[in-house]
């Protein structure tokens, strides 16, 4: 084999590895440069921009070189056509992965703006939710242009698609009964991101259980409840069916220790224990404590304690606080405001 065939036949390989190896290190420096100057800002949200778009930014700078390896290569070179056919189909998948990239960082961008750990955390919770909720709506979306866009450069997929027309109302249609459950939950997904009766981090009791939103999806929502259990629960249910929610307009809430009393029962000493370990208590949130008899029958007065707390989780503690302190209150310092209405049942004594 002479020296000019042998090139000829290595031409379009080393020109393909020349281009590739171009583009990696082409992108290692562009992208050293763009990490030493955000190293330099006041902000760690360009780093994990840049974090985000590394890998795609790498394919993308191989792909667009490669493009030219056919004006580079030898006039008719089937590699050459063949490396760049298969780039421009490839094309589609790489900017959606950079499009899908970048809503990404937006999706932790937000995510690291709203805390939901804060006192008052009603529109962190509600940016979290639409964010969430948003993005993997758009992620699809990218995925199916992508994906179609792809399809259409093949010309045989595109000529089979154009074969299957006739035969795509009925597709279409066996498609949807199939899918309904599916498209259902969907379009609640979408309704979910908008109209908000639920949210990331909120308090509600579903079906008798008590617990947090710890995950949205476009399909179904996690329930953590408070024995760590998770209730996964599909949209649509969610919107059609009533949900308790505790903290939809905001995460304080009241709540109540009710306590039985006898009739002759001194109620201001038992007001004044109640309402001391209410306002004494650091999980009260200072804004309502009271304590009102609300009923009475003929065998005990029915006292209410009203306290407030900052969110659910904490108002449960002290509730249950506050009712062992007053029934301890009562049992040791007030023993005959107990009810005594009792009956005690002994054994009979035979002779």
């Amino acid at each position: 084999m002479e020296q000019s065939e042998l090139w000829e036949m290595l031409r379009t390989p080393a020109i393909v590895v020349a281009l590739i190896s171009t583009a990696l290190v082409a992108h290692r420096v562009i992208m050293a440069i763009a990490v030493r100057i955000a190293q330099r800002t006041d902000t760690d949200q360009d780093e994990a921009l840049l974090a985000c778009l590394f890998h795609p930014l790498r394919w993308i700078m191989v792909a667009l070189l490669l493009l030219g390896a056919d004006s580079l290569a030898a006039r008719g070179d089937d590699l050459s056509s063949a490396v760049t056919a298969v780039v421009r189909i490839a094309m589609p998948l790489l900017w959606g992965w950079l499009v899908i990239a970048v809503i990404r960082f937006a999706h932790g961008y937000i995510d690291a703006r709203s805390d939901v750990s804060a006192e008052d955390n009603l529109a962190a919770r509600r940016r979290r939710t639409r964010a969430d909720i948003l993005a993997r709506i758009a992620i699809v979306i990218v995925a199916l242009v992508s994906l179609g866009l792809l399809l259409l450069k093949i010309p045989a997929v595109r000529e089979i698609g154009l074969a299957l027309v006739a035969s795509a109302g009925l597709a279409g249609l066996a498609f949807g009964v199939a899918a309904q459950p599916l498209l259902k939950n969907l379009v609640a997904g979408i309704q979910l991101a908008f109209t908000e009766p639920v949210r990331i981090d909120d308090v509600v009791v579903y079906r008798g259980e008590w617990g947090r939103i710890e995950k949205i999806t476009l399909t179904y929502v996690v329930l953590k409840i408070w024995d760590d259990r998770r209730l996964v629960i599909p949209v649509s249910k969610l919107l059609e069916e009533p949900v308790e929610n505790w903290t939809l307009q905001t995460s304080h809430l009241l709540g109540t220790v009710m306590i039985h009393v006898d009739h002759a029962a001194d109620v201001e000493r038992i007001r004044a224990c109640a309402l001391d370990e209410v306002r004494a208590h650091r999980l009260w949130d200072g804004r309502v404590a009271l304590l009102q008899v609300t009923d009475m029958n003929a065998n005990v007065l029915e006292l209410r304690v009203l306290m407030s707390g900052r969110n659910g989780g904490e108002l449960f503690d002290l509730r249950c606080d506050v009712r062992e302190t007053v029934l301890r209150f009562i049992a040791t310092e007030m023993p005959d405001a107990l009810n005594r209405n009792r009956v005690a049942l002994e054994p009979l004594e035979t002779a």
